[in-house]
């Protein structure tokens, strides 16, 4: 493991982000991190998503891009209610959605990968059965705060851009400033937006079972 966190290994972080934001979509992301592209990243200094700016998680962005293989899988609002509604369990799309990034990024990789860091959203065992063809051959280890890694760290930021770009399409889609998070600056917002687009219109940037919803027109759907 301490081979991982140096980059002195093949190894594919993935990460989550937006399960907490009310608006915008789930975003999971993958990233192939190799000893040949670690040191031309570790000068970038790329920290956790959550600690870096807007803009610059957006530009450390692009320059993973055209260094590492990855994967990102982005869930818009519509989507992810109707399988939200289909499965009724977070957890379950969470587990999809980090899998098939990790067979895109594996799909992709041109060199034998051996091991996977996810950042754990669940008990293991809910990601270990979700996983395809290519991902049960790999070491996969889930940890808390998988962040200290580098390969997660950069598939973090890649997941934080795709979250930030989709928010702001999502914005001028529906004609309101869609806020992060779920507080009341958001429930605000969502109370215009269901005032002028009725529940359509929510269902189209909202992630409808959030209690958000309920505090907006008095039901969760």
């Amino acid at each position: 493991m301490e081979k991982a966190r140096f980059g002195a290994v093949p190894v594919i972080g993935i990460d989550e982000v937006g399960k907490g934001d009310y608006f915008g979509p789930l975003v999971v992301a993958a990233c192939l991190l190799t000893p040949e592209n670690f040191a031309a990243l570790v000068e970038l200094e790329i920290k956790e998503s959550k600690k870096v700016s807007d803009n610059r998680a957006k530009s450390l962005a692009n320059e993973i891009k055209k260094r590492c293989p990855h994967s990102v899988i982005k869930i818009n609002p519509l989507k992810y209610n109707e399988l939200y509604e289909k499965f009724g369990n977070l957890n379950k799309l969470l587990a999809w959605g980090h899998s098939r990034a990790l067979e895109n990024v594996l799909s992709e990789a041109k060199q034998p990968v051996e091991l996977v860091i996810s950042d754990k959203f669940a008990k293991e065992w809910r990601l270990e059965k979700a996983l395809m063809t290519a991902g049960r051959e790999v070491k996969l280890i889930q940890l808390p705060k998988a962040e200290e890694y580098p390969a997660v760290a950069f598939a973090s930021i890649l997941a934080r851009a795709a979250f930030l770009y989709a928010l702001d399409d999502l914005s001028k889609e529906i004609g309101w400033k869609l806020h992060k998070g779920a507080g009341e600056p958001t429930d605000a917002i969502a109370r215009g937006v269901y005032k002028e687009k009725g529940e359509a219109g929510l269902r189209a940037v909202a992630k409808l079972h959030f209690k958000n919803t309920q505090k907006v027109i008095g039901r969760l759907l």
